[in-house]
């Protein structure tokens, strides 16, 4: 299937929905409303937010930000897959866009975090290249962070190395 991606306002509705829906998830599977080290993602700090939404109902199914880091790296923020839609490939076309977008920005290595409560995140993401390196940033004194890093390697427009 071939979802919708595109670029939306932080304050997006459907993106505020998933990621309210996010929230609740990891509340849920961490026993409790702290469980997220550093500064939260803004309006005035994310660099891209992407929705994906079904093409034929335009329902929102999933999220994803860029966070820039510095010149040549930027985080992921606010990944998310609403339930129903989770196994059907959009959190990879998600994550593609994001990296396809990274490039674009000259970004050639991406972070993220993630938690011990989110093993079925931490498969998604060594599957999908990315391998675990030592906590960065704000969660470097956090036991609810492990972090994972990919190198993005443009070979052709629109083409990515792993």
């Amino acid at each position: 299937m071939t979802w919708i991606i595109e670029s939306r306002p932080w304050d997006d509705p459907a993106g505020t929905a998933l990621r309210t829906a996010q929230r609740t998830e990891l509340d849920a599977r961490y026993g409790h409303g702290d469980h997220e080290p550093g500064t939260p993602p803004s309006g005035a700090d994310i660099d891209l937010f992407l929705v994906a939404t079904h093409p034929a109902t335009g329902e929102p199914v999933g999220c994803g930000a860029l966070r820039r880091l510095d010149d040549s790296a930027a985080e992921i923020k606010r990944m998310y897959v609403a339930p129903g839609s989770r196994g059907s490939g959009v959190s990879t076309a998600i994550l593609r866009a994001l990296e396809a977008a990274a490039l674009d920005r000259g970004w050639t290595t991406i972070r993220l975090e993630t938690g011990p409560a989110q093993p079925d995140a931490m498969r998604f993401y060594e599957r999908e290249g990315y391998r675990e390196i030592p906590l960065f940033g704000a969660y470097l004194d956090s036991d609810l962070s492990v972090c994972y890093e990919r190198t993005l390697v443009a070979h052709t427009p629109g083409a990515l190395s792993r």
